[in-house]
């Protein structure tokens, strides 16, 4: 069937799958560039950055515009305005005349040693989830020797 000629969902779908195998490929070479060969559980950071980028990746295109950037802040709570999502951007992308973040970048921005504000909020909104899952499930039961 040609892709074409899908409407809806199914049109969607096929968008995404496209979108994640371009992703796929981009991990793949992350995975066998000798750069990141130190880093611990490479595989699976690729993985989670993957499903992260691809959430706020709006227009489907592989890049995340400045409404992507705003969208996944105030996901997480953090509303920027207009002149802060532009110097975060500007962080991620090295001061080029883009205006989006592809995923290299992206990627780049993750694994790399500089610490940009995005990465920080994105690191400890990881951390705060992990936090939040350890906790899930009924409370320990307590005895006597537990109380003050």
């Amino acid at each position: 069937m040609d892709d074409l000629f899908l409407t809806g969902g199914k049109a969607y779908g096929v968008l995404k799958s496209h979108q994640e195998e371009k992703l796929n490929s981009v991990n793949e070479a992350f995975l066998s560039d000798p750069q990141y060969a130190e880093e611990e559980e490479l595989a699976s950071k690729l993985e989670m950055f993957k499903k992260k980028y691809m959430e706020f990746d709006l227009n489907d295109k592989g890049e995340i515009d400045i409404m992507g950037l705003k969208r996944m802040l105030e996901k997480l709570g953090l509303a920027k305005t207009h002149l802060e999502l532009k110097k975060m951007m500007s962080e991620v992308i090295g001061g080029t005349l883009k205006d989006t973040i592809c995923y290299n970048d992206f990627l780049n921005m993750m694994l790399g040693k500089r610490n940009a504000i995005l990465k920080l909020i994105l690191t400890f909104e990881s951390m705060g989830k992990e936090q939040e899952q350890k906790d899930l499930g009924p409370p320990q039961r307590k005895t006597f020797s537990d109380l003050p």
